[in-house]
């Protein structure tokens, strides 16, 4: 059998370790970032805990809105965060499918680490399939080409908003 695919993705952000740190995790700046380019995203709930949640919409013009359920599996203060990442129902309880991608896995398990370079940030974000079947795990492979644009989008973001915080 072969091994899992992964997704790995960095980016250099032009912040204080601290900084960059306080906008993965404080629900208020997320919210500012967080999503898909053009999309808007409101956290509804954010449990920065091992075994919290985060339950999250995200809406899009002309797409349906899609809820997304990650839960805390490890925190290392400004240096590492891990959850496993799904979608979810509205209410955030039951794990639900990706809506463009019905083979997508259910559950991707995410790691974020943050590391000092120079004056700034140097991230490093990884996604692996968890408990998918066969089929899931293909369509993941398949997908990690695009994924570069998803999260790249993300983090262009999230440097335009540490820009705007870092001006005022």
């Amino acid at each position: 059998m072969s091994s899992l695919p992964e997704f790995t993705i960095t980016h250099f952000f032009n912040a204080p370790r601290h900084t960059v740190w306080q906008a993965w995790t404080d629900p208020k700046q997320v919210a500012q970032w967080f999503g898909p380019k053009g999309s808007s995203c409101d956290m509804l709930k954010h449990e920065l805990k091992v075994g919290g949640i985060v339950h999250s919409r995200i809406a899009m013009q002309g797409a349906p809105v899609m809820y997304g359920k990650f839960t805390f599996t490890e925190i290392t203060p400004e240096s590492r965060l891990a959850w496993k990442h799904s979608f979810s129902d509205e209410g955030g309880v039951a794990l639900t499918r990706h809506p463009f991608v019905p083979l997508w896995p259910l559950e991707l398990l995410t790691t974020v680490t943050f590391m000092d370079e120079g004056q700034g940030t140097h991230v490093v974000l990884t996604w692996v399939p968890s408990n998918a079947k066969p089929e899931e795990i293909e369509v993941f492979r398949e997908a990690i080409p695009g994924m570069n644009q998803g999260w790249g989008g993300s983090f262009e973001q999230l440097d335009e908003y540490l820009a705007k915080t870092k001006a005022a």
